[in-house]
């Protein structure tokens, strides 16, 4: 998943071509979108891809988790750019018992008109595939239905006015450096206990000034990677399920490198011994 400023309010992907500068539409073509997802990942080219070798992986759960609702599975996350939202649903079209959660935030200066034109172009993309929001389903109520898109969206106003839309997904982010405070702040969200509902718990390393001045020659990526098996060894060891210190989706940076996908996916398994 992109970390959370990294969500744009500008959908780009929605947007036909010939739209005038002066246009309301314009106004959105200027920037570019990243939808957080959970169930899927695009490739260099941009090419929605599914879970790469876990493309499948929702209809592969053993039986018996299939009627255990979303927000209590573990859930591997991705994120997708720009023009993806089309690929997404021809996608799902052909792995009909796949389900994707797209959050869409950040909608900073984005006018009334301009959230009811996103929220058509949604429904005019993935139609009956929208899950209206509700309960929380399992994948066999999903499947039942034909339905494999639950859409969050951070802007209350809107929500309120179209049921196919649910609230903003809570996100655990630690804002961390190291990686051993970043485990301590998601163990302290777990003692607090988690939300009722579908939420992300972020290992998402974060510089600050005072790193960035101090490896000016670094990136991101370089902080991570070598922290990655520290994190893994946490990801591993969490349960999904409805108890208070339980994950639901967990996200991270350049989760593609490792195993971190299929780490997440087997978390299943625990639910199973319970």
């Amino acid at each position: 998943m992109a970390r959370p400023e990294h969500f744009r309010k500008c959908l780009t992907s929605l947007l036909g071509e010939g739209a005038s500068p002066e246009s309301p539409l314009a106004s959105l073509r200027r920037g570019r979108t990243e939808w957080p997802l959970m169930g899927g990942q695009v490739s260099a080219s941009g090419n929605f891809q599914g879970c790469g070798t876990n493309a499948d992986w929702m209809s592969a759960l053993c039986p018996l988790l299939r009627d255990v609702p979303l927000h209590h599975l573990s859930i591997p996350p991705f994120s997708l750019v720009q023009d993806t939202l089309t690929e997404i649903s021809e996608w799902l079209e052909s792995h009909p018992q796949e389900v994707v959660i797209l959050a869409c935030r950040d909608f900073d200066g984005l006018t009334d008109n301009l959230h009811e034109y996103l929220v058509a172009c949604i429904n005019n993309i993935f139609g009956d595939m929208l899950c209206p929001r509700g309960e929380v389903p399992t994948l066999n109520q999903l499947w039942t239905r034909g339905q494999q898109v639950i859409l969050s969206y951070e802007e209350a106003s809107v929500v309120s006015r179209h049921r196919e839309l649910w609230p903003g997904i809570p996100y655990w982010w630690g804002d961390q450096v190291k990686p051993q405070e970043l485990i301590h702040y998601l163990e302290h969200m777990k003692r607090c206990g988690r939300p009722g509902g579908l939420f992300v718990a972020g290992i998402n390393l974060t510089e600050n000034l005072t790193y960035i001045l101090a490896h000016l020659s670094e990136s991101l990526e370089k902080m991570t990677l070598p922290n990655l098996p520290y994190l893994r060894a946490w990801v591993r060891e969490q349960c999904p399920g409805p108890g208070m210190r339980c994950t639901n989706i967990i996200a991270g940076d350049f989760i593609g490198v490792d195993t971190f996908v299929s780490d997440v996916i087997r978390l299943n398994d625990k639910l199973l011994r319970c």
